[in-house]
């Protein structure tokens, strides 16, 4: 049995993370010696620019993020609709959209969950103030 496609589907990638030990140090090899164009940073994460896909400098919050590799992370308008359809479709995420940054005109949103062979992929949305 088929079913039709709905009309949500995760289309735009947003953002790759790399696992980092020392931000410091990475940010200025990725900045300095790459000559990444450098966004901004948080707490414990650092953002470039790579042509409009952002790559985001990650100390590992947990240990199951602490390896070689990286995360997918797809751009989306609502981060809670598309947690509410994915949730729906059977997708187990690790936890609620929550806000990882708050910057000056937008606050950065993201919810991450496993797809079927355990790696992390995650929704990401840059939620304008109202």
């Amino acid at each position: 049995m088929t079913r039709a496609p709905s009309a949500f589907a995760l289309t735009r990638i947003g953002q790759i993370s790399v696992t980092v030990h020392d931000l410091a140090r990475a940010v200025a090899f990725y900045r300095d010696t790459l000559g990444m164009t450098f966004l901004f940073q948080a707490p414990q994460l650092a953002f470039f620019d790579c042509a409009g896909v952002r790559l985001m400098l990650s100390v590992p919050e947990k240990s199951e993020f602490d390896h070689p590799g990286s995360v997918i992370y797809y751009t989306v308008d609502d981060i809670q609709g598309a947690y509410a359809t994915l949730s729906s479709r059977g997708v187990a995420f690790l936890g609620q959209p929550h806000r990882v940054a708050k910057m000056p005109d937008h606050d950065l949103w993201m919810a991450a969950f496993k797809d079927l062979d355990g790696n992390t992929l995650a929704l990401m949305s840059e939620v304008r103030g109202e």
